[in-house]
C-alpha cells in the first residue's frame, strides 16, 4: 500500500474533477465524496494492491502514472491497461463481490486518491446518474480488455508492436506521415510487459523494423519512416 498523506478537501475535489466518473457533478456532490477520500503516495515501482487482494476501494490517478498488469506462474507480466491524471483504478471490482483481478505498479512517483469500498457504493446508490457514468465507463474497459485479448490470441509480437507504435505515434502526431517523430519513453522490458512478451524478443522486433527502414531509434524518440509499411504489419 502507498504512505498516506493529508490533503485539502479542495484538492480532493481537483482531483474527482480529472475523472471521467465525476467531473460533471455538481460541487456540492464533489464536496460530500471527497471528503472521506484519502491521498496515498506511491514510488516508482511500489505496488499498491495485488491480484487477488480483498478489494478496500478504488482509485482516482491524481499524479503519475499507474500500471495495472497480471503475472503468469513464470513471473511474465501482461499489462492490462495504464492510468495517468485522471484515471481510475479498481472502479468494477468495488461493486462485482471478488478480489482485486489484477496488480498495479507505480511507473514513476505517484499520487492516487483513494476511495473506500462503502462509501463509493453508498455514493452510487445515492446519486443514480453516477451509475450511468460507471456503467459506460465499464464498458469501455471491457472493450479494451477485449481487443486486447484478441491481439494476443491472433497476432503476432511483431503485428502488436506496430499496433502499439501507431497509437503511441497518433497520441503525439494526429495526423502520420512519413518522416513524423514521437516520444516513447518506455524500455524494452515496459514493452515487453506491454505486449505480452519478453525483453529479448521485443528488442529484436524493434531492431528488426529499424533494418527494414520502417522506423528510426534515437533513445525514447521514434521516427516514422515508412507509416504504410508498419500499418501493413499490423494485419
Amino acid at each position: 500500500m502507498g504512505e498516506d498523506g493529508v490533503m485539502s478537501i479542495e484538492r480532493r475535489i481537483e482531483i474527482l474533477t480529472k475523472s471521467a466518473l465525476f467531473r460533471n457533478l455538481p460541487l456540492s456532490v464533489l464536496t460530500e465524496l471527497a471528503a472521506h477520500g484519502r491521498e496515498r503516495r506511491l514510488a516508482q515501482g511500489q505496488i499498491l494492491f495485488r491480484a487477488r487482494e480483498t478489494v478496500e476501494g478504488m482509485y482516482v490517478v491524481h499524479t503519475g502514472s499507474v500500471r495495472a498488469f497480471r503475472e503468469n506462474i513464470d513471473g511474465r507480466e501482461q499489462t492490462i491497461h495504464v492510468e495517468q491524471a485522471g484515471g481510475t483504478l479498481a472502479d468494477v471490482a468495488v461493486f462485482d463481490g471478488g478480489p482485486y483481478p489484477s496488480s498495479t505498479m507505480a511507473e514513476e512517483d505517484s499520487e492516487v486518491l483513494f476511495l473506500a469500498k462503502e462509501d463509493v457504493r453508498r455514493f452510487v446508490l445515492r446519486y443514480p446518474e453516477v451509475a450511468l457514468t460507471f456503467l459506460t465507463m465499464m464498458a469501455k474497459k471491457l472493450r479494451m480488455v477485449s481487443s486486447l485479448a484478441e491481439q494476443l490470441a491472433l497476432k503476432d509480437v511483431s503485428q502488436r508492436l506496430a499496433i502499439l507504435l501507431l497509437e503511441k505515434a497518433r497520441k503525439d502526431v494526429p495526423k502520420l506521415q512519413d518522416g513524423v517523430s514521437f516520444s516513447l519513453p518506455l524500455s524494452h522490458t515496459q514493452l515487453a510487459s506491454r505486449l505480452g512478451s519478453v525483453r529479448e524478443v521485443v528488442t529484436r522486433s524493434l531492431h528488426k523494423l529499424a533494418q527494414q527502414k520502417v522506423l528510426e531509434i534515437h533513445g525514447h524518440r521514434i521516427v516514422l519512416l515508412d507509416v504504410d509499411a508498419l500499418r501493413r504489419l499490423t494485419d
